[in-house]
């Protein structure tokens, strides 16, 4: 098990495929772990890319110091992770919190950066998701890591993903208390909330970049997508459709997919975001489509948009 290090901190990581590679680095979640980006570490080294993922500090098998876990040492330690990459191209993706550093690294090291996809992601704390992060991190206080589990999972799953697991449910949540350490998650939850807007700053965001939200996210809905969308100049924005906030767990396959598609389009010099809208497409390989000129993608109904 590899470990770099950040001051007293040891940063638990994995890199696999060939080093002259276009290298991929994806950033957990906030209750996530490195194993979870398996399925993506295998699609994306059959598509010829090196990967790199690790456990964020306060996670996994990386430091979890005692009291609270700095933004800035999340962004430092990523930093130092890209470090070890070389000279070639490298493509930077995050979910949730995770997006939410990978954007911060984008502000502050553009320029090592090829290309950038949030996932699921925010620049800013509005009062829906203060609260609900307020709540999730008092669940966690008074009921542990089994209840914040008991919250997270129906608020970020189909009912299709989450039915057959329905008896079997203690034995998947095990596995979180197993890797993941109570303490370190409160931490890590008064890190998210100590955040800071990036939004007056996402338009130095210079790389192209490609913004995925699930259809029905209600953590992190479409309205906190589209200030990423104006506000980064070469981007876009892909919706999964029938997809929560934690489509990369079920929709892995298809996002995937994109992840590796976007690295190509931009590799081959055909990437144009445009701050265009689109819809992925249900399978992996499929088509996008363009979201319809004349809907207001902003709505969870189709409403005609208003000329003006």
């Amino acid at each position: 098990m590899p470990f770099l290090h950040h001051g007293s901190y040891r940063i638990r990581y994995e890199l696999d495929g060939p080093a002259d590679a276009p290298a991929y680095v994806l950033v957990n979640g906030l209750t996530q772990y490195s194993e979870l980006w398996a399925g993506y570490r295998d699609a994306l080294l059959a598509r010829s890319f090196r990967v790199a993922t690790f456990d964020l500090l306060g996670q996994g098998a990386s430091s979890k110091p005692a009291l609270f876990i700095n933004q800035d040492d999340q962004v430092l330690a990523l930093h130092r992770l890209i470090g070890e990459l070389g000279d070639g191209p490298i493509f930077l993706s995050g979910i949730s919190f995770g997006g939410m550093i990978a954007l911060r690294y984008a502000i502050e090291h553009g320029e090592r950066l090829s290309g950038l996809v949030p996932m699921s992601c925010f620049a800013e704390l509005t009062p829906q998701l203060l609260l609900i992060g307020n709540a999730l991190r008092t669940g966690l206080i008074l009921g542990g890591t089994g209840y914040l589990q008991d919250l997270l999972l129906p608020m970020n799953l189909s009912d299709q993903w989450l039915q057959p697991l329905l008896g079997q449910f203690e034995s998947v949540k095990r596995q979180g208390w197993l890797v993941n350490d109570l303490y370190a998650l409160q931490n890590l939850m008064d890190s998210f909330l100590d955040f800071q807007p990036l939004t007056p700053r996402l338009s130095s965001i210079a790389v192209p970049t490609m913004i995925l939200n699930g259809e029905l996210d209600f953590l992190t809905p479409r309205s906190l997508h589209e200030t990423l969308r104006l506000e980064i100049p070469d981007s876009a924005l892909v919706i999964i459709p029938r997809a929560y906030h934690a489509f990369t767990l079920e929709k892995g396959a298809l996002a995937a997919d994109l992840l590796a598609r976007f690295a190509e389009d931009v590799l081959a010099g055909s990437w144009r975001g445009n701050k265009a809208i689109w819809i992925a497409p249900e399978e992996p390989g499929g088509e996008l489509t363009a979201f319809p000129a004349d809907y207001d993608h902003l709505r969870a109904i189709p409403v005609r948009r208003t000329v003006t």
